[in-house]
Protein backbone atom coordinates (compact mmCIF):
# COMPACT_ATOMS: atom_id res chain seq x y z
CA UNK A 1 0.00 0.00 0.00
CA UNK A 2 1.52 3.20 -1.15
CA UNK A 3 1.73 5.99 1.97
CA UNK A 4 1.66 9.75 1.46
CA UNK A 5 1.38 13.26 3.58
CA UNK A 6 -1.00 15.93 3.33
CA UNK A 7 -2.30 18.79 5.44
CA UNK A 8 -5.78 18.63 4.81
CA UNK A 9 -8.13 15.35 3.49
CA UNK A 10 -11.18 16.15 2.43
CA UNK A 11 -13.51 13.21 1.90
CA UNK A 12 -16.54 14.25 -0.38
CA UNK A 13 -15.71 17.13 -2.60
CA UNK A 14 -19.45 18.34 -3.11
CA UNK A 15 -20.57 21.31 -3.29
CA UNK A 16 -19.51 22.24 0.36
CA UNK A 17 -16.43 20.35 -0.18
CA UNK A 18 -15.21 21.43 -3.14
CA UNK A 19 -15.49 24.99 -1.54
CA UNK A 20 -14.02 24.33 0.92
CA UNK A 21 -10.75 22.05 -0.65
CA UNK A 22 -10.17 25.55 -2.93
CA UNK A 23 -10.23 28.12 -0.47
CA UNK A 24 -7.45 26.08 1.45
CA UNK A 25 -5.60 25.68 -1.41
CA UNK A 26 -5.84 29.39 -1.52
CA UNK A 27 -4.36 29.76 1.55
CA UNK A 28 -1.36 27.52 0.40
CA UNK A 29 -2.40 24.07 2.00
CA UNK A 30 -1.36 20.99 0.70
CA UNK A 31 -4.81 18.98 -0.04
CA UNK A 32 -6.17 15.59 -0.94
CA UNK A 33 -9.26 15.72 -1.99
CA UNK A 34 -11.34 12.21 -1.85
CA UNK A 35 -14.51 11.69 -4.43
CA UNK A 36 -16.00 8.56 -5.71
CA UNK A 37 -18.67 10.47 -7.86
CA UNK A 38 -18.21 14.05 -9.91
CA UNK A 39 -17.08 16.61 -8.20
CA UNK A 40 -19.24 19.56 -7.44
CA UNK A 41 -21.78 17.24 -6.32
CA UNK A 42 -25.38 17.03 -6.57
CA UNK A 43 -25.93 20.80 -6.63
CA UNK A 44 -24.84 21.34 -10.26
CA UNK A 45 -25.47 18.23 -12.03
CA UNK A 46 -28.52 16.30 -10.18
CA UNK A 47 -30.41 19.41 -7.80
CA UNK A 48 -29.96 22.68 -7.11
CA UNK A 49 -29.13 24.11 -10.92
CA UNK A 50 -30.79 21.50 -13.15
CA UNK A 51 -33.81 21.70 -11.27
CA UNK A 52 -34.42 25.09 -11.01
CA UNK A 53 -33.06 25.56 -14.97
CA UNK A 54 -36.38 22.96 -15.36
CA UNK A 55 -38.71 25.21 -12.91
CA UNK A 56 -37.55 28.36 -15.01
CA UNK A 57 -38.56 26.49 -18.14
CA UNK A 58 -42.23 25.59 -16.69
CA UNK A 59 -43.07 29.14 -15.23
CA UNK A 60 -42.67 30.58 -18.49
CA UNK A 61 -44.86 28.10 -19.90
CA UNK A 62 -47.56 29.38 -16.97
CA UNK A 63 -47.03 32.90 -17.19
CA UNK A 64 -47.76 32.57 -21.00
CA UNK A 65 -51.22 31.13 -20.40
CA UNK A 66 -51.45 33.60 -17.77
CA UNK A 67 -52.00 35.93 -20.35
CA UNK A 68 -55.19 34.88 -21.14
CA UNK A 69 -57.81 37.40 -19.54
CA UNK A 70 -54.96 40.00 -18.44
CA UNK A 71 -52.87 40.99 -21.75
CA UNK A 72 -54.56 39.20 -24.62
CA UNK A 73 -54.20 35.89 -25.65
CA UNK A 74 -51.52 33.60 -26.26
CA UNK A 75 -50.58 30.04 -27.58
CA UNK A 76 -48.45 27.49 -25.52
CA UNK A 77 -46.51 24.37 -27.56
CA UNK A 78 -44.44 23.05 -24.77
CA UNK A 79 -41.10 21.33 -25.96
CA UNK A 80 -39.05 19.37 -23.64
CA UNK A 81 -36.30 18.93 -25.56
CA UNK A 82 -35.47 22.36 -25.20
CA UNK A 83 -35.02 22.28 -21.46
CA UNK A 84 -33.49 19.00 -21.24
CA UNK A 85 -30.87 20.11 -23.84
CA UNK A 86 -30.21 23.08 -21.66
CA UNK A 87 -29.62 20.99 -18.90
CA UNK A 88 -27.20 18.91 -20.57
CA UNK A 89 -25.29 21.95 -21.34
CA UNK A 90 -25.20 23.42 -18.06
CA UNK A 91 -23.85 19.98 -16.92
CA UNK A 92 -20.63 20.45 -19.02
CA UNK A 93 -22.13 17.61 -22.05
CA UNK A 94 -23.64 14.45 -20.55
CA UNK A 95 -22.48 15.06 -16.41
CA UNK A 96 -18.51 15.97 -16.77
CA UNK A 97 -17.06 17.34 -14.04
CA UNK A 98 -13.74 18.07 -15.86
CA UNK A 99 -13.90 22.05 -15.34
CA UNK A 100 -14.04 21.27 -11.39
CA UNK A 101 -11.28 18.61 -11.64
CA UNK A 102 -9.38 20.89 -13.61
CA UNK A 103 -9.73 24.07 -11.13
CA UNK A 104 -9.07 21.40 -8.02
CA UNK A 105 -6.18 20.18 -9.92
CA UNK A 106 -5.01 23.84 -11.13
CA UNK A 107 -4.93 24.97 -7.46
CA UNK A 108 -2.63 22.33 -6.58
CA UNK A 109 -5.40 19.68 -5.11
CA UNK A 110 -4.40 16.38 -5.57
CA UNK A 111 -7.66 14.38 -6.42
CA UNK A 112 -8.20 10.94 -5.90
CA UNK A 113 -11.37 8.91 -7.20
CA UNK A 114 -13.02 6.22 -4.80
CA UNK A 115 -14.01 5.87 -1.66
CA UNK A 116 -12.24 7.13 0.94
CA UNK A 117 -12.28 5.51 4.90
CA UNK A 118 -10.81 6.17 7.74
CA UNK A 119 -7.83 4.09 9.28
CA UNK A 120 -7.34 6.22 12.08
CA UNK A 121 -7.49 9.45 14.23
CA UNK A 122 -4.67 10.64 11.14
CA UNK A 123 -5.15 8.97 8.36
CA UNK A 124 -7.42 7.66 5.37
CA UNK A 125 -7.12 4.57 2.90
CA UNK A 126 -8.63 4.48 -0.40
CA UNK A 127 -8.26 1.55 -2.55
CA UNK A 128 -4.40 0.45 -2.13
CA UNK A 129 -3.53 4.20 -1.16
CA UNK A 130 -2.87 5.39 2.39
CA UNK A 131 -2.64 9.17 3.46
CA UNK A 132 -1.49 11.21 6.75
CA UNK A 133 -3.55 14.49 7.12
CA UNK A 134 -1.17 17.21 9.49
CA UNK A 135 -3.64 19.49 10.23
CA UNK A 136 -6.86 17.54 9.76
CA UNK A 137 -9.41 15.21 7.94
CA UNK A 138 -12.90 16.61 7.12
CA UNK A 139 -16.03 14.61 6.30
CA UNK A 140 -18.16 15.90 3.74
CA UNK A 141 -19.64 12.77 1.80
CA UNK A 142 -23.02 13.94 1.23
CA UNK A 143 -26.36 11.86 1.11
CA UNK A 144 -27.79 10.17 -1.97
CA UNK A 145 -31.67 9.59 -2.60
CA UNK A 146 -33.35 6.98 -0.55
CA UNK A 147 -35.13 4.27 -2.01
CA UNK A 148 -38.15 2.96 0.31
CA UNK A 149 -38.11 -0.96 0.46
CA UNK A 150 -41.52 -1.15 -0.68
CA UNK A 151 -42.11 -4.51 -2.16
CA UNK A 152 -41.74 -5.12 -6.14
CA UNK A 153 -40.01 -1.01 -6.30
CA UNK A 154 -36.94 -3.09 -6.70
CA UNK A 155 -38.24 -4.81 -10.16
CA UNK A 156 -39.20 -1.70 -11.86
CA UNK A 157 -37.53 0.23 -13.40
CA UNK A 158 -38.43 3.46 -11.26
CA UNK A 159 -36.76 6.77 -11.70
CA UNK A 160 -34.70 8.82 -8.77
CA UNK A 161 -34.35 12.31 -8.95
CA UNK A 162 -30.77 11.89 -10.75
CA UNK A 163 -33.55 9.97 -13.90
CA UNK A 164 -35.77 12.99 -14.02
CA UNK A 165 -33.19 15.57 -14.04
CA UNK A 166 -31.41 13.84 -16.66
CA UNK A 167 -34.79 12.69 -19.16
CA UNK A 168 -34.70 12.87 -22.25
CA UNK A 169 -37.80 12.66 -23.32
CA UNK A 170 -40.98 12.45 -20.76
CA UNK A 171 -43.96 9.81 -20.33
CA UNK A 172 -47.29 10.20 -20.98
CA UNK A 173 -48.10 9.53 -17.32
CA UNK A 174 -46.11 9.56 -14.08
CA UNK A 175 -46.46 8.11 -10.27
CA UNK A 176 -44.00 10.69 -8.17
CA UNK A 177 -43.81 8.83 -4.60
CA UNK A 178 -43.39 11.61 -2.38
CA UNK A 179 -44.51 14.95 -1.37
CA UNK A 180 -42.16 16.77 -0.48
CA UNK A 181 -39.75 19.59 -2.04
CA UNK A 182 -38.27 17.75 -4.54
CA UNK A 183 -41.55 15.74 -5.13
CA UNK A 184 -43.77 18.70 -5.36
CA UNK A 185 -41.25 20.68 -7.50
CA UNK A 186 -40.84 18.15 -10.37
CA UNK A 187 -44.55 17.25 -10.12
CA UNK A 188 -45.25 20.50 -11.06
CA UNK A 189 -42.52 20.61 -13.99
CA UNK A 190 -43.50 17.81 -15.51
CA UNK A 191 -47.11 18.47 -14.92
CA UNK A 192 -46.70 22.02 -17.09
CA UNK A 193 -44.64 19.94 -20.06
CA UNK A 194 -48.23 17.50 -20.53
CA UNK A 195 -47.18 14.71 -18.24
CA UNK A 196 -49.88 13.23 -16.32
CA UNK A 197 -49.06 13.58 -12.75
CA UNK A 198 -50.18 12.33 -9.39
CA UNK A 199 -48.62 12.56 -6.46
CA UNK A 200 -48.81 9.20 -3.64
CA UNK A 201 -47.90 11.01 0.31
CA UNK A 202 -48.06 9.08 3.00
CA UNK A 203 -48.68 11.61 5.57
CA UNK A 204 -52.02 13.91 6.14
CA UNK A 205 -50.39 16.85 3.48
CA UNK A 206 -48.00 18.03 0.90
CA UNK A 207 -44.54 19.57 2.21
CA UNK A 208 -45.27 18.24 5.86
CA UNK A 209 -42.26 20.23 7.05
CA UNK A 210 -44.14 23.88 6.47
CA UNK A 211 -46.62 24.98 7.87
CA UNK A 212 -50.31 23.91 7.35
CA UNK A 213 -51.49 26.72 5.38
CA UNK A 214 -48.59 26.94 3.09
CA UNK A 215 -49.54 23.08 2.67
CA UNK A 216 -52.80 23.64 1.61
CA UNK A 217 -51.98 26.86 -0.72
CA UNK A 218 -49.66 24.63 -2.82
CA UNK A 219 -52.14 21.70 -2.23
CA UNK A 220 -55.11 23.91 -4.02
CA UNK A 221 -52.76 25.42 -6.90
CA UNK A 222 -51.65 21.69 -8.04
CA UNK A 223 -55.46 21.06 -7.72
CA UNK A 224 -55.86 23.94 -10.41
CA UNK A 225 -53.41 23.15 -13.09
CA UNK A 226 -54.79 19.46 -12.60
CA UNK A 227 -51.96 17.33 -10.90
CA UNK A 228 -53.66 14.60 -8.34
CA UNK A 229 -52.52 14.37 -4.94
CA UNK A 230 -53.16 11.19 -3.00
CA UNK A 231 -52.03 12.91 1.08
CA UNK A 232 -52.20 9.72 3.45
CA UNK A 233 -51.89 7.46 0.78
CA UNK A 234 -49.15 4.79 2.08
CA UNK A 235 -47.52 2.94 -1.00
CA UNK A 236 -47.70 -1.45 -0.09
CA UNK A 237 -46.58 -2.61 -3.11
CA UNK A 238 -45.34 -1.69 -6.84
CA UNK A 239 -45.82 -3.92 -9.97
CA UNK A 240 -45.15 -3.51 -13.75
CA UNK A 241 -48.42 -5.02 -15.86
CA UNK A 242 -48.38 -4.51 -19.60
CA UNK A 243 -45.68 -2.08 -20.00
CA UNK A 244 -47.25 0.68 -16.97
CA UNK A 245 -46.27 0.94 -13.18
CA UNK A 246 -48.72 -0.14 -11.02
CA UNK A 247 -48.72 0.86 -7.20
CA UNK A 248 -51.37 -0.33 -4.35
CA UNK A 249 -51.95 1.83 -1.66
CA UNK A 250 -53.49 0.67 1.61
CA UNK A 251 -56.58 -0.50 1.50
CA UNK A 252 -56.48 -1.83 -2.11
CA UNK A 253 -56.48 1.47 -4.28
CA UNK A 254 -54.22 1.05 -7.28
CA UNK A 255 -52.67 4.43 -9.32
CA UNK A 256 -51.27 3.23 -12.75
CA UNK A 257 -49.07 5.20 -14.97
CA UNK A 258 -46.24 4.77 -17.26
CA UNK A 259 -43.41 5.99 -15.28
CA UNK A 260 -42.58 6.04 -11.66
CA UNK A 261 -40.41 8.85 -9.35
CA UNK A 262 -38.99 7.99 -6.12
CA UNK A 263 -38.86 11.28 -4.39
CA UNK A 264 -38.95 10.14 -0.64
CA UNK A 265 -36.04 11.76 0.60
CA UNK A 266 -32.18 11.74 1.17
CA UNK A 267 -30.23 8.92 3.06
CA UNK A 268 -27.00 9.55 4.29
CA UNK A 269 -24.57 6.01 4.71
CA UNK A 270 -21.83 6.11 7.33
CA UNK A 271 -21.33 2.35 6.54
CA UNK A 272 -17.94 2.15 5.57
CA UNK A 273 -16.22 5.31 6.44
CA UNK A 274 -14.14 3.65 9.29
CA UNK A 275 -15.87 6.19 12.01
CA UNK A 276 -14.97 3.70 14.79
CA UNK A 277 -11.10 4.07 13.89
CA UNK A 278 -11.08 7.69 14.82
CA UNK A 279 -13.26 7.58 17.89
CA UNK A 280 -16.29 8.83 16.62
CA UNK A 281 -19.46 7.27 17.15
CA UNK A 282 -21.24 5.42 14.79
CA UNK A 283 -24.68 4.45 16.81
CA UNK A 284 -26.25 7.25 15.11
CA UNK A 285 -27.80 8.22 11.59
CA UNK A 286 -25.75 11.87 10.97
CA UNK A 287 -22.28 12.11 12.64
CA UNK A 288 -22.26 13.93 15.47
CA UNK A 289 -20.29 17.39 15.87
CA UNK A 290 -20.01 20.01 18.29
CA UNK A 291 -20.32 23.89 17.49
CA UNK A 292 -17.46 24.10 15.38
CA UNK A 293 -18.50 20.82 13.58
CA UNK A 294 -16.04 18.79 14.92
CA UNK A 295 -16.54 14.97 15.50
CA UNK A 296 -13.12 14.32 17.14
CA UNK A 297 -9.46 16.39 17.76
CA UNK A 298 -8.91 17.30 14.11
CA UNK A 299 -11.62 15.91 12.34
CA UNK A 300 -14.51 17.87 11.38
CA UNK A 301 -17.63 17.06 9.07
CA UNK A 302 -20.04 19.25 7.52
CA UNK A 303 -22.96 19.12 4.97
CA UNK A 304 -25.53 16.00 5.03
CA UNK A 305 -23.70 14.15 6.94
CA UNK A 306 -24.33 16.18 10.38
CA UNK A 307 -28.01 16.15 9.93
CA UNK A 308 -28.65 19.64 10.33
CA UNK A 309 -29.98 20.29 7.52
CA UNK A 310 -29.29 19.27 3.51
CA UNK A 311 -29.28 22.20 2.07
CA UNK A 312 -26.19 23.24 -0.30
CA UNK A 313 -26.30 26.84 1.20
CA UNK A 314 -25.78 24.68 4.46
CA UNK A 315 -22.80 23.07 3.30
CA UNK A 316 -21.85 26.25 2.63
CA UNK A 317 -21.99 27.53 5.55
CA UNK A 318 -20.91 24.77 7.67
CA UNK A 319 -17.59 24.58 5.35
CA UNK A 320 -16.50 28.13 6.31
CA UNK A 321 -16.45 27.31 9.64
CA UNK A 322 -14.82 24.55 9.21
CA UNK A 323 -12.57 26.51 6.60
CA UNK A 324 -11.82 29.05 9.48
CA UNK A 325 -10.88 26.65 11.71
CA UNK A 326 -8.43 24.39 9.91
CA UNK A 327 -6.73 28.10 9.02
CA UNK A 328 -6.34 28.95 12.95
CA UNK A 329 -9.12 32.03 12.30
CA UNK A 330 -11.21 32.98 14.72
CA UNK A 331 -15.02 31.51 14.09
CA UNK A 332 -17.93 31.78 15.21
CA UNK A 333 -19.48 29.07 16.46
CA UNK A 334 -22.61 27.38 14.18
CA UNK A 335 -25.95 29.11 14.76
CA UNK A 336 -28.74 27.74 13.05
CA UNK A 337 -31.67 29.98 14.61
CA UNK A 338 -32.69 31.17 10.88
CA UNK A 339 -31.85 28.69 8.77
CA UNK A 340 -34.21 29.18 5.56
CA UNK A 341 -35.04 26.95 3.32
CA UNK A 342 -37.48 27.43 -0.06
CA UNK A 343 -39.68 25.27 -2.18
CA UNK A 344 -39.41 26.23 -5.62
CA UNK A 345 -43.16 25.35 -6.47
CA UNK A 346 -45.36 27.75 -7.92
CA UNK A 347 -46.07 29.45 -5.56
CA UNK A 348 -42.74 29.34 -3.67
CA UNK A 349 -42.51 28.30 0.06
CA UNK A 350 -39.94 30.07 2.08
CA UNK A 351 -39.96 29.69 5.38
CA UNK A 352 -37.04 30.68 8.43
CA UNK A 353 -37.34 30.07 12.67
CA UNK A 354 -39.74 28.17 14.62
CA UNK A 355 -43.03 27.26 13.20
CA UNK A 356 -46.27 27.63 15.36
CA UNK A 357 -46.14 24.41 16.71
CA UNK A 358 -42.84 24.22 18.39
CA UNK A 359 -43.23 27.15 19.58
CA UNK A 360 -46.39 26.15 21.42
CA UNK A 361 -45.14 23.44 22.28
CA UNK A 362 -41.92 25.01 23.74
CA UNK A 363 -44.55 26.85 26.04
CA UNK A 364 -43.75 30.30 24.46
CA UNK A 365 -46.39 32.75 24.46
CA UNK A 366 -46.77 33.82 21.53
CA UNK A 367 -49.01 35.86 18.63
CA UNK A 368 -49.62 34.38 14.91
CA UNK A 369 -50.73 36.60 11.85
CA UNK A 370 -51.42 34.92 8.80
CA UNK A 371 -52.31 37.07 5.72
CA UNK A 372 -53.36 36.21 2.55
CA UNK A 373 -51.51 37.45 -0.34
CA UNK A 374 -53.91 37.58 -2.79
CA UNK A 375 -55.68 40.18 -0.32
CA UNK A 376 -52.57 42.37 -0.02
CA UNK A 377 -52.52 45.36 -2.67
CA UNK A 378 -49.74 43.56 -4.63
CA UNK A 379 -50.97 40.41 -4.82
CA UNK A 380 -54.35 41.92 -6.04
CA UNK A 381 -52.64 43.51 -8.63
CA UNK A 382 -50.57 40.36 -10.02
CA UNK A 383 -53.89 38.72 -10.64
CA UNK A 384 -56.91 36.99 -10.10
CA UNK A 385 -55.88 33.67 -8.19
CA UNK A 386 -52.39 34.60 -7.00
CA UNK A 387 -52.60 32.29 -4.01
CA UNK A 388 -49.91 32.74 -1.31
CA UNK A 389 -49.63 33.74 2.65
CA UNK A 390 -47.50 35.19 4.81
CA UNK A 391 -47.01 33.99 8.07
CA UNK A 392 -45.68 35.76 11.45
CA UNK A 393 -44.63 34.02 14.49
CA UNK A 394 -43.77 36.85 17.20
CA UNK A 395 -42.65 35.97 20.88
CA UNK A 396 -44.53 38.03 22.94
CA UNK A 397 -42.02 38.11 26.11
CA UNK A 398 -38.79 39.05 24.04
CA UNK A 399 -41.05 40.93 21.32
CA UNK A 400 -39.57 39.85 18.48
CA UNK A 401 -40.35 37.82 15.63
CA UNK A 402 -38.81 34.20 15.81
CA UNK A 403 -40.63 32.03 12.71
CA UNK A 404 -41.72 33.16 9.23
CA UNK A 405 -43.30 31.20 6.26
CA UNK A 406 -43.71 33.36 3.21
CA UNK A 407 -45.77 31.37 0.24
CA UNK A 408 -46.72 33.43 -3.07
CA UNK A 409 -44.82 35.05 -5.88
CA UNK A 410 -40.89 35.40 -5.37
CA UNK A 411 -41.61 33.74 -2.02
CA UNK A 412 -38.41 32.52 -1.85
CA UNK A 413 -36.99 36.29 -2.16
CA UNK A 414 -39.87 37.79 0.67
CA UNK A 415 -37.99 35.47 3.01
CA UNK A 416 -34.86 37.15 2.81
CA UNK A 417 -36.00 40.29 5.21
CA UNK A 418 -37.86 37.59 7.35
CA UNK A 419 -34.47 35.77 7.79
CA UNK A 420 -32.39 38.66 8.81
CA UNK A 421 -35.32 39.57 11.24
CA UNK A 422 -34.99 36.38 13.14
CA UNK A 423 -31.38 36.20 13.35
CA UNK A 424 -30.66 39.91 14.17
CA UNK A 425 -33.62 39.67 16.66
CA UNK A 426 -34.98 42.76 15.44
CA UNK A 427 -37.53 43.82 17.46
CA UNK A 428 -41.31 43.55 16.68
CA UNK A 429 -42.07 47.32 17.00
CA UNK A 430 -38.94 47.83 15.03
CA UNK A 431 -40.87 45.65 11.90
CA UNK A 432 -43.54 47.50 12.61
CA UNK A 433 -41.97 51.13 12.25
CA UNK A 434 -39.64 49.77 8.77
CA UNK A 435 -41.01 51.93 5.82
CA UNK A 436 -42.04 49.21 2.91
CA UNK A 437 -42.45 50.11 -0.37
CA UNK A 438 -45.32 50.03 -1.88
CA UNK A 439 -46.68 48.12 -3.65
CA UNK A 440 -44.42 45.29 -3.09
CA UNK A 441 -44.69 41.40 -2.56
CA UNK A 442 -42.27 42.24 0.64
CA UNK A 443 -45.06 45.10 1.70
CA UNK A 444 -47.40 42.97 2.69
CA UNK A 445 -45.21 42.18 5.57
CA UNK A 446 -45.87 45.08 6.71
CA UNK A 447 -49.84 44.93 6.17
CA UNK A 448 -49.76 41.45 7.99
CA UNK A 449 -48.14 43.17 11.60
CA UNK A 450 -50.21 46.46 10.79
CA UNK A 451 -46.98 48.52 9.46
CA UNK A 452 -49.41 51.05 7.58
CA UNK A 453 -51.98 51.30 9.97
CA UNK A 454 -55.54 51.56 8.42
CA UNK A 455 -55.98 54.87 6.80
CA UNK A 456 -53.01 55.20 4.67
CA UNK A 457 -54.09 52.79 1.56
CA UNK A 458 -56.91 50.83 0.49
CA UNK A 459 -57.60 47.57 2.13
CA UNK A 460 -58.26 45.22 -0.15
CA UNK A 461 -58.67 42.51 2.23
CA UNK A 462 -62.08 42.97 3.72
CA UNK A 463 -61.16 40.45 6.99
CA UNK A 464 -57.56 42.17 7.32
CA UNK A 465 -57.00 42.49 10.93
CA UNK A 466 -53.10 43.21 11.35
CA UNK A 467 -51.50 41.91 14.00
CA UNK A 468 -50.40 44.65 16.30
CA UNK A 469 -48.66 43.71 20.02
CA UNK A 470 -49.56 46.33 22.46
Amino acid sequence: MGSAQADVIVLGLGTGGEDLVLRLLDEGLDVVGIEPNLVGGECPFWACIPSKMMIRASNLLQEARRVNGMAGHAEVTPDWEVVASRVRDEATGNWNDSYGVARFEGKGGRLIRGYGKLTGPKTVSVGQQSFTATRGIVIATGSHPFVPPIPGLADVDYWTTHDAIQAVTLPDSLIVLGGGAVGCELSQVFSRFGVDVTIAEGSDRLLALEEPEASEVVTQAFAAEGISVRRGARVERVDSKGGSIVATLAGGTQLTAQAILVATGRAVDLDGLGLASAGIRTSTRFIEVDEYLRAADRIWAMGDVTGKGMFTHMALYEGAIVAGAILGEEVRPADYTSLPRVTFTDPEVGAVGMSEAAARASGLDIAVSVKQVPLSSRGWIHGPGTPGIIKLIVDRGSDRLIGATSVGPQGGEVLSMLSLAVQAKVPFSTLRHLIYAYPTFHGGVGEAIGAYGRGTMKVIDPEFEPLILD
